[in-house]
């Protein structure tokens, strides 16, 4: 069963655009830039995002500017992600001076 992996972002107050822009891009990058130990090729089925631009008050998405959501195969390929993929430690490395509050909220379709 695939899992969905919600990924939503706070930047902090100072950072400048470009450096935004840059982790944005870098994140992205994940798609093609994480590779499955295994089989040696990309792993995440899908990955998109982008800067907010929903119409609702503002106060609905509490500070939160960027999101992003990926998809993995598995909840195995999820876990490998999130703990292990050294492409994925080194994004995070890259981007935690630049966040305020990062949430991630991960489900599979259909599941309550």
């Amino acid at each position: 069963m695939s899992v969905i992996h919600v990924v939503l972002f706070q930047f902090k107050s100072d950072a400048r655009p470009e450096d935004v822009k840059a982790a944005c891009d870098r994140f992205l990058a994940l798609k093609t830039n994480c590779v499955h130990p295994t089989s040696k090729t990309p792993y995440i089925l899908s990955l998109r995002g982008g800067r907010d631009n929903s119409p609702e008050d503002l106060q609905m998405q509490n500070g939160l500017t960027h999101g992003f959501v990926a998809e993995f195969a598995s909840v195995e390929d999820r876990d490998y992600y999130v703990s292990t993929d050294p492409a994925h430690k080194e994004f995070v490395k890259s981007i935690i001076d630049l966040l305020e509050k990062p949430v991630v909220l991960d489900f599979s379709d259909g599941v309550y």
